[in-house]
């Protein structure tokens, strides 16, 4: 990118949020905290009025507004495939949200960006396989979370376990939702559990906004997620199996959801390695295996194994 490019597009980053730190601009065209301050000083003298705080980062005065800007013939196709994305991957007011803000991008698209789009419409399409799962459930989840987020107001929710099999009535603070595994799930602080929960959405029956504060203070998402993570990692038990290559083969990405390290295959069998977080878990979906998988390293694991099956043999 050549510099005029990289000020342009800093100036539409700068108009995109209130406020933007300089490391922001160097992070995301990888260039030296100098060159921003330099492409920050072009931008001054080009008549962009700009206020900077040390400390804080830049903005633009407040009533500036930029005329219209102008997408690339690849942004939008991105904005296409995006919006095909949205329509599956998240709830009907998102998506229809979503499609209202197209309209709106495409309204400023030249006339060849148009014909673009309209020529690839029918030609990107999103399934999801039959029997998976809704991605979200018609409940209007995220938009009630994300502005408790906003406004740190407690919310509402009945919450239906799986495990335990029964509903109950949570006051949540929430840190934010993320999408793994084919789900949307809402991290937060449960007032009922005095701890941090992790609440799948699916499984959130109804959700009422309140005007009461949070009462503590909460580290961001993405900071939450990592200490969890290092947590984990911690904690995290070597587990290696040896299954037929048949049902090795076979498990694709499966194999990644219990912490899959490696694997290697020997004569007509795949010894399969795993660092995982939860053995009790893993034992469930080892037993799927039957008889044809063999655990080689984890007396855990084994422990669990023998209880499930005393569990089963026990209910014949």
């Amino acid at each position: 990118m050549n510099r005029i490019d990289r000020i342009s597009a800093i100036l539409i980053q700068l108009q995109s949020r209130r406020v933007v730190k300089a490391q922001d601009i160097a992070d995301r065209f990888q260039i030296s905290l100098r060159t921003v301050y330099r492409d920050i000083r072009t931008l001054e003298q080009g008549g962009i009025p700009l206020i900077g705080e040390a400390g804080v980062g830049y903005s633009l005065v407040d009533g500036f507004r930029l005329p219209p800007v102008m997408f690339t013939p690849e942004e939008a196709i991105a904005f296409l495939t995006a919006e095909k994305l949205v329509a599956k991957l998240t709830d009907g007011p998102n998506s229809r949200n979503y499609s209202s803000a197209m309209y709106k991008i495409r309204a400023v698209l030249n006339l060849s960006e148009k014909e673009l789009l309209e020529s690839i419409d029918d030609r990107i399409e999103v399934f999801r396989r039959p029997g998976d799962a809704p991605i979200q459930p018609d409940l209007h989840l995220l938009q009630p979370i994300l502005k408790s987020v906003d406004q740190a107001k407690v919310i509402q929710i009945k919450y239906h376990s799986n495990y335990k099999q029964e509903s109950t009535e949570r006051l949540v603070e929430p840190l934010g939702i993320f999408f793994t595994d084919n789900y949307w799930h809402l991290i937060g602080w449960c007032r009922m559990r005095n701890d941090y929960r992790d609440f799948r959405l699916d499984r959130i029956l109804s959700i009422q906004e309140t005007d009461t504060p949070f009462e503590k203070s909460h580290p961001g998402l993405k900071e939450y997620l990592q200490s969890r993570k290092s947590e984990e990692s911690k904690n995290l038990e070597l587990i290696v199996i040896s299954l037929p290559k048949s049902k090795g083969y076979w498990l694709d990405h499966q194999k990644y959801y219990y912490g899959f390290v490696s694997q290697r295959p020997i004569d007509e069998q795949l010894e399969m390695t795993f660092l995982c977080s939860s053995p009790e878990n893993f034992a469930r979906w080892f037993m799927m295996f039957g008889g044809s998988a063999t655990i080689i390293e984890s007396e855990i694991l084994k422990n669990h194994v023998r209880q499930m099956i005393g569990a089963i043999s026990k209910s014949l």
